[in-house]
């Protein structure tokens, strides 16, 4: 006879913040602006380290893991309403498969509850991010990396800073609003 315990790996609760994290990442990538290489501004990475953030590293990442799944088979989660594997093997695809690692980092340096650490942690993540998603779009497009970078990552440095810079008090903000509610995570 074993005593060994069959506790679950996760909570209905962690599965129902999992569960709505995937939805805001799928509405985040709806706010779709086109830019001239063909990868769209969107607030889906945004969504994705504020997962890891909120959620930790490893429900964060299992959040950006089943968006990207379910956008893979085909629901319309990603930019623009799109879906499929085609998705996946588009110039873009290469940010959509980083999204785990981008939560996972955000939730790394969120563990030590350190300004310092968390903006390390999305610095890390995001620029992972960025690399991922640049070798991806050149390797698909054959464009040079030079080229690349001046689509594919260029238009969203900016915007990045400002992820870098904002999320560590919106999570900060989302975390207290569900303490003093009693739903923490």
């Amino acid at each position: 006879m074993s005593t060994h315990s069959t506790k679950p790996n996760l909570t209905p609760r962690e599965l129902c913040y999992i569960s709505i994290f995937v939805a805001i990442i799928a509405a985040c990538a709806q706010i779709a602006v086109p830019q001239p290489g063909g990868v769209p501004f969107t607030l889906q990475a945004w969504a994705v380290a504020l997962a890891g953030l909120v959620l930790g590293a490893k429900k964060g990442a299992i959040a950006a893991i089943i968006y990207a799944l379910l956008g893979a088979i085909g629901a319309p989660v990603f930019a623009n309403f799109s879906g499929g594997f085609g998705v996946i093997l588009s110039p873009t695809g290469g940010f959509i498969l980083s999204f785990p690692i981008l939560a996972f980092l955000a939730g790394l340096g969120a563990k030590k509850d350190s300004l310092p650490w968390i903006v390390s942690g999305l610095t890390l993540g995001t620029v992972i991010n960025f690399a991922c998603g640049m070798l991806y779009f050149s390797w698909v497009t054959s464009l040079s990396l030079p080229v690349s970078f001046g689509y594919a990552v260029a238009p969203f440095i900016i915007s990045g800073v400002v992820k870098i810079i904002a999320l560590p008090f919106i999570s900060k903000s989302i975390k207290t609003a569900l303490r003093k509610a009693r739903l923490e995570i």
